[in-house]
């Protein structure tokens, strides 16, 4: 596990309220890191996943307010100096991943394409 360096990932404060209110409702997610990572897929050929986890090996583990965010090292070369964001707007209301190494994103916000794409 490495620690938070400048540029990793950040969670907005939006983000962290939504996490804590996701937890205290489900009551077996709590105390979990939320997980960010992305995988091949979307509509713009990477997508942007997240769930409840636990904290593995090469993990880079960023806390706000007592909320845990993990990123494994893969997902990190192409999360880094991203924003975790929540909204709760009717229309793309959601957790939304402000990327600056996106090259393109999809119209649904949920996937991204990028130059490092492999």
């Amino acid at each position: 596990m490495s620690v938070e360096t400048p540029s990793t990932v950040e969670l907005s404060p939006s983000a962290v309220a939504e996490v804590k209110s996701m937890q205290s409702h489900q009551p077996a997610e709590a105390g979990k890191p939320l997980r960010v990572y992305i995988e091949k897929g979307g509509c713009s050929g990477m997508q942007y996943c997240m769930m409840f986890d636990e904290v593995r090996d090469g993990d880079t583990v960023v806390e706000r307010e007592g909320v845990q965010l993990v990123v494994d090292g893969f997902s990190l070369d192409y999360l880094r100096g991203s924003i975790v964001d929540f909204s709760e707007d009717l229309n793309g209301g959601g957790f939304k991943v402000r990327n600056p190494n996106a090259a393109q994103t999809c119209g649904c916000g949920r996937s991204f394409n990028s130059e490092n794409q492999t």
